[in-house]
């Protein structure tokens, strides 16, 4: 999808696209209250709610609703919520919407990330830029299959926390125990690079953002919109590196990183990959691409 021009768009977003999820706690009433926030501030602009039904379903919202017009879709969600969200706008190929997510998740990286902004002023300035994504396609014994990621895309470590997380409860303290019991049971992964070389490593995380994991600083750079994506390793070590790297990410932050505009290997065994907020298993032998999508994604 290409970026266009601020002067290029309507005046105006023909409407705002508020995507959902109803089940969790307090939602309806932060979504009537965001509603009654933007007819009051844009009393011309329509205002749509559109609440999911199944897990994916914002996908098809989002994929609909980037169909026709020009649209501002809303993820009100965490990193996964708005996952499904860019997917769909994603697979319209010459649509002309515009996203943005606030969050309302367990985990809301991606919004940490970006510059704080007063949403019904850019809202009525038309105040849009575009994103950068990470398109990871997957090729092996089945057809390819692409996605989109927002914010980073992780193997070994970070899809492990992910589902440790998951397990043990949500909250600070159950979580950062939840990460320690993760690091004693992890185990490498082996990669075959492009020459033919191989390599274990315990975690690596492509990166578009600087924060991920809900309490990581994995890059001190923030730019999401340079064709560029940082890169974080650990190869395979003892579990005292491993800790001691994952005790830095949430205390002083990782440093600088390499920048890359893609990156490949082969898998050598089945191991879990995070995409934003969603955990995907990539079989063994299958050959992944990462690259950065320049300017694919036009937000505000």
């Amino acid at each position: 999808m290409r970026w266009v021009a601020p002067d290029a768009l309507a005046a105006h977003f023909d409407r705002v696209v508020l995507i959902f999820n109803p089940a969790r706690p307090g939602m309806a009433t932060r979504i009537d209250a965001l509603e009654q926030e933007l007819l009051a501030a844009l009393p011309e602009m329509k205002v749509e709610t559109q609440p999911t039904a199944f897990a994916g379903h914002a996908r098809d919202l989002a994929r609909s609703a980037a169909a026709n017009g020009s649209p501002l879709i809303i993820s009100v969600s965490g990193d996964g919520g708005y996952n499904e969200v860019v997917n769909g706008v994603m697979d319209i190929s010459s649509t002309r919407a515009v996203c943005t997510v606030l969050p309302a998740g367990n985990a809301n990286d991606h919004f940490r990330s970006m510059p704080v902004r007063q949403l019904t002023e850019a809202i009525r300035n038309g105040s849009v830029r575009p994103m950068d994504l990470l398109r990871i396609t997957l090729s092996g014994e089945k057809a390819d299959q692409v996605h989109y990621a927002h914010s980073y895309i992780g193997f070994g470590l970070t899809p492990l926390m992910a589902i440790g997380i998951e397990k043990g409860g949500k909250g600070k303290i159950l979580e950062l125990l939840s990460v320690t019991r993760t690091l004693s049971s992890l185990e490498p992964f082996e990669l075959e690079r492009a020459d033919g070389a191989t390599a274990q490593f315990d975690s690596l995380v492509l990166a578009n953002i600087s924060h991920m994991a809900k309490y990581g600083t994995v890059s001190d750079k923030n730019n999401p919109n340079d064709g560029q994506f940082e890169i974080v390793t650990l190869p395979h070590s003892g579990r005292w590196r491993m800790a001691l790297m994952t005790l830095r990410a949430v205390t002083l932050g990782l440093g600088p990183q390499p920048s890359v505009n893609s990156y490949s290997f082969t898998t050598r065994n089945a191991i879990p990959c995070q995409i934003d907020g969603e955990v995907v298993h990539v079989p063994a032998n299958t050959h992944v691409l990462v690259e950065s999508a320049k300017h694919a994604l036009t937000i505000i």
